[in-house]
């Protein structure tokens, strides 16, 4: 454990009473400025009307090596019951306050699911113990997406209070640059009110194989529409087109370059899915659906975690290495062709050991959160090894990881250079600067209670839900769903149902008309993997076995059937053709809102952001 010189400590058992009274936060006064080191007089670094560059480099010169190198470490926020930190119950203060103390990290993803109020009370609690430190650095709060419908651990949250808009493959099939931008622009208020400041979004990947877990949250395979719908998303996000704003939200893009191209569409957060296939062309048109988030001055950049095979780089063969620890990706490609310049954050967990529970994980030895590691290529190399070959790639935090300890290691045994720390640490302290967390990083508990999942968002969040279902039958031969009609549902909520005027019956012959929900048939090959577990993989084709499939086929043909179909992968739909009086593919949307349109079939303005198999 990193200990840090001349810490102004205070009691857990304060923060945790400051976080269940609230009384930070809430609206009062603001000093002109905050004395973060202590010292009575105010330094550079610490001027809110000095320049960005100015204060990072004061700053640069009053931190000591051991400081510097826990900047480069982006941690994990401890929850209560949960090391992985998605709890509903709140930080663990106590392991909070010995990361952001004695370890000095200042950069935390959190996966907490608690009430709004409670969230931003939270979050003011990590800030008071941040400004206790010897230099006062306020803490840069990142999330996975919490907005959407599709929730895999380690990848999305639940929504839970936040506005419910559709999973952004809908937002593709809307196609509405203009939406996508007011939706970035909810995103940020509600953010920024309960404290989060970084946003681990959006992916700027293209769908290439219609068996990949991730296609939900993309913007489609077309890379032009994908560069669009990006760029406005991290406009929305960031507070405008010329870059990041005080009141806005760093965005991270990602995952830099070729994500989703792995063999059988499998994904690269599993030692089976590392390698990612594809030609130089192939790579062309991926790196071209990122335009949009450099041309929209993006915060940072999120490399991938698979091996790029089969491409060349500046003329040479892509180094068999995870793409966090590729100079030719990050370095060249990144930096150099792009002209990046920003914060790059590794994909979480890239320096941890990959063990026989990870690689080949059995019933009897699951892959359990601890045993997480995606060092793809470098399996061989220590962890501190690790770590200096992803910096000197051109990374300048490590995600994930919670003790900067081996960082330490990797800059005393050479494995980066001091010029490279400072370089790292600019990047990091820059976009804190921009944020204006040295001014004031408290939010009003009140008010973000009142501004996420606010009427007015939720509204336009369900509009959307709507305009994104897709009819994918003649619209001439499909008859709207008319209040009192009997119906017989799977997969729906009767009392969806009931609210949109509808009578539900128990048998299908006692029905004037069916209404089917199913999901996109997948497959658990990899059960006993984190998450290849949770993940849907193998094929999208419906057969007897499918539960809406059979509920289909198992009605008698003179009742109509109206199907809609949760397309987080494209499927196969041959089978439902036929017998399907209506087909509709959904992408993120609630049973009233897939009812509504059903009624109302004119509300389905999607176009497939995809081909279907």
């Amino acid at each position: 454990m990193l200990r840090f010189p001349a810490l102004r400590t205070i009691a857990c058992a304060s923060v945790i009473a400051i976080t269940l009274s609230g009384s930070i936060g809430t609206a009062h006064a603001q000093p002109k400025w905050r004395d973060l080191n202590h010292n009575g007089k105010m330094d550079p670094y610490e001027d809110p009307s000095a320049n960005t560059d100015d204060r990072v480099e004061d700053l640069l010169s009053q931190m000591t090596v051991e400081e510097k190198v826990a900047a480069l470490a982006h941690g994990n926020l401890p929850g209560l019951g949960s090391p992985f930190g998605a709890s509903d119950q709140g930080y663990d203060m106590p392991a909070v306050a010995t990361a952001i103390r004695d370890r000095g990290v200042t950069s935390f993803i959190t996966r907490l699911t608690v009430p709004p109020r409670v969230f931003a009370q939270m979050n003011n609690a990590i800030q008071h113990l941040a400004e206790n430190t010897r230099l006062g650095i306020p803490v840069t709060v990142s999330t996975d997406p919490r907005n959407q419908f599709q929730e895999v651990q380690g990848a999305t949250n639940k929504a839970n209070g936040f506005s419910l808009w559709p999973d952004p493959i809908g937002l593709a099939a809307i196609d509405d640059a203009d939406l996508v931008r007011e939706f970035g622009t909810i995103v940020r208020r509600e953010y920024r009110a309960v404290g989060i400041h970084m946003a681990l979004s959006p992916q700027a990947d293209l769908t290439t194989d219609p068996r990949w877990p991730r296609i939900a949250a993309t913007f489609g395979s077309d890379p032009a529409r994908v560069s669009r719908l990006v760029g406005a998303e991290i406009e929305g996000l960031q507070g405008g087109a010329a870059g990041l704003q005080k009141d806005g939200v760093a965005a991270i893009v990602k995952h830099w370059v070729g994500y989703g191209t792995s063999a059988n569409g499998f994904d690269a957060h599993n030692a089976y899915g590392s390698d990612l296939l594809l030609n130089d062309a192939e790579l062309a048109r991926h790196v071209s659906a990122f335009k949009g988030a450099f041309a929209a001055h993006v915060a940072g950049v999120m490399p991938t975690y698979g091996i790029l095979k089969g491409v060349t780089i500046d003329g040479k063969p892509a180094e068999p290495v995870g793409a966090g620890f590729s100079k030719q990706v990050v370095e060249t490609m990144l930096r150099k062709d792009q002209g990046y310049k920003g914060l790059v954050v590794s994909d979480w967990a890239i320096v941890n050991d990959c063990p026989s529970s990870c690689t080949e994980p059995t019933q009897a030895n699951p892959q359990s959160p601890m045993a997480i590691g995606m060092p793809w290529g470098v399996e061989g190399l220590s962890k501190a090894e690790r770590i200096g070959k992803a910096v000197m790639a051109g990374v300048d935090q490590i995600g994930g990881l919670d003790d900067p300890a081996p960082i330490l290691a990797a800059l005393r045994t050479g494995q980066f250079s001091q010029t490279r720390l400072d370089e790292a640490v600019r990047h990091v302290m820059r976009v804190k600067f921009m944020l204006g967390l040295f001014d004031n990083p408290y939010v009003d508990p009140d008010r973000a209670s009142e501004v996420v999942g606010a009427a007015a968002s939720q509204q336009l969040a369900d509009s959307a839900q709507r305009r994104a279902i897709t009819l994918l039958t003649d619209r001439k031969k499909v008859k709207a769903l008319r209040p009192g009609q009997r119906v017989w549902l799977f997969g729906m909520s009767p009392q969806a149902a009931r609210s949109a005027g509808l009578i539900p019956v128990d048998r299908p012959e006692a029905a004037e008309i069916a209404i089917i929900r199913m999901k996109t048939p997948s497959e658990r090959l990899h059960p006993w993997h984190f998450f290849g577990g949770m993940q849907a993989e193998g094929r999208t084709d419906f057969r007897n076995g499918d539960p809406g499939f059979d509920a289909l086929t198992a009605m008698g043909k003179d009742i109509p059937a109206y199907v809609a179909v949760d397309m987080d992968r494209p499927a196969h739909i041959a089978n439902l053709t036929d017998r399907a009086s209506a087909l509709f593919a959904v992408f993120g949307a609630s049973d009233n809102a897939v009812l509504d349109v059903m009624m109302k079939p004119k509300k389905a303005e999607g176009k497939l952001p995809f081909d279907l198999p």
